[in-house]
């Protein structure tokens, strides 16, 4: 299964094009996979996959935004894809995502980033720059799970038997659901589907960040919601991270399921993403 997965994460890998570039990363935790683009001298934007996705996924999104600044894109340790854990020193903390991710910017040699997370990914994004925010010039965030309200039961539910005994078919019967029907990358698809048999660690998880820590945050923020996504209520999650960032820029994206939102609606996350992260540092900054 493992020789399907990789030849499934090459086919679209190769899709951001023949500039870009992979490189292997040490770090205390293991050899990180990044899948990079842009201009070497260019402003870096580090991008997060979410849970039991990969680097790959960026597809859809890595050319637009790699006009302007240096796209990396890193697999998590530990999850599909391509980076390698250290044995016995697994990542178990989100003190350990934090070190990984210094570990991983100083051998890139990037000293501060812009900073986008899909789902889970959105989770380790948020809480890095509330542990590392000398490190982070701006956050993006797309659907990110567990940040500023729980999951559905009924999706927990739905994703019970993937969870429990994956297989291709269960992947794509469950993606199916999530999406409502609506159409999905076949090369996407088809990675999803060879990731049931790639043997992953337990992912860190842990209670939302506080309220007052994410008040305190002073890195401009941009998230975007799922609107047609089944992992939690768009809407009502929307209004609970406003109350919470007052300062971010929110938008819900109608009809757009949350699994597949990079690609899904990619024209319009391009756009969206690459306007606030394009800005200059004095437009960018929280106003007061």
């Amino acid at each position: 299964m493992s020789e399907e997965f990789f030849a499934a994460y090459d086919e679209l890998s190769a899709r951001w094009g023949p500039d870009a570039e992979h490189l292997d990363i040490p770090t205390p935790y293991g050899v990180t996979r990044v899948n990079c683009l842009g201009a070497k001298e260019a402003p870096p934007l580090l991008l997060l996959p979410g849970g039991r996705d990969s680097s790959a996924t960026w597809f859809a999104n890595a050319a637009r935004w790699a006009r302007t600044h240096r796209v990396l894109a890193a697999d998590l340790i530990g999850d599909t894809g391509r980076s390698v854990p250290a044995p016995g020193h697994e990542i178990r903390s989100v003190a350990d995502l934090g070190r990984w991710l210094d570990a991983l910017l100083d051998g890139l040699g990037v000293e501060r980033t812009a900073l986008a997370g899909h789902s889970y990914g959105g989770w380790i994004a948020l809480h890095y720059a509330l542990l590392s925010p000398s490190r982070t010039n701006r956050l993006v965030l797309l659907d990110p799970t567990g940040c500023f309200a729980g999951y559905r039961p009924g999706y927990l539910l739905r994703a019970l038997p993937m969870l429990l005994a994956p297989s291709p078919a269960r992947v794509r019967s469950f993606l199916r659901w999530e999406s409502r029907g609506a159409p999905l990358d076949p090369g996407w698809l088809r990675l999803q589907e060879a990731s049931a048999g790639f043997e992953t660690v337990r992912p860190v998880t842990g209670p939302r960040p506080s309220a007052a820590a994410l008040r305190a945050l002073d890195t401009p923020v941009r998230i975007l919601f799922a609107g047609g996504g089944r992992a939690h209520d768009a809407g009502r999650t929307a209004k609970a991270a406003a109350a919470l960032l007052p300062h971010a820029e929110i938008d819900v994206l109608p009809g757009v399921g949350h699994h597949g939102l990079p690609h899904r609606a990619a024209a319009e996350i391009n756009a969206l993403v690459g306007e606030f992260v394009d800005r200059p540092a004095l437009d960018a900054a929280r106003p007061e």
